[in-house]
């Protein structure tokens, strides 16, 4: 058994509490879709949200769905200038059988930009150029 680390990502377009749950609930469906991945597999999930959302902490998300025996951290990123704004990112660490080139990390959104090498070709996500 390995404990892996599994990377997603998405963005918003308000900072409201409806658009940040909304958003972050896609994304860990997303991420648990892609990897066949049950809550009762994982050890911990850090969200962390660019400094310009603080309508709710995304952890919400993740007990709404359902994840009350997973530990959840929530934290801000640091305000680096060029960053992408209103992102909210995730770090799921995951006991798994699976081989590190296994793992399928998420991203939607303009966050595509982030890894454009992790996302073209998996599950027909095609990335935009002028998204990079």
């Amino acid at each position: 058994m390995f404990c892996r680390g599994v990377r997603g990502a998405t963005t918003v377009e308000a900072n409201s509490v409806e658009a940040i749950l909304s958003a972050t609930r896609e994304l860990l469906q997303a991420l648990m879709s892609a990897n066949d991945l049950a809550p009762s597999d994982l050890a911990s999930a850090i969200f962390t949200t660019t400094p310009d959302l603080n309508a709710v902490f995304p952890a919400r998300a993740a007990r709404e769905l359902g994840w009350t025996d997973v530990a959840l951290l929530c934290g801000h990123e640091m305000d680096v200038a060029g960053a992408l704004p209103m992102c909210i990112r995730i770090v799921l660490h995951w006991n798994t059988q699976k081989a590190a080139a296994e793992v399928v990390h998420v991203y939607l959104r303009r966050a595509l930009r982030l890894r454009p090498d992790l996302c073209a070709g998996q599950a027909g996500v095609e990335v935009d150029a002028r998204l990079s």
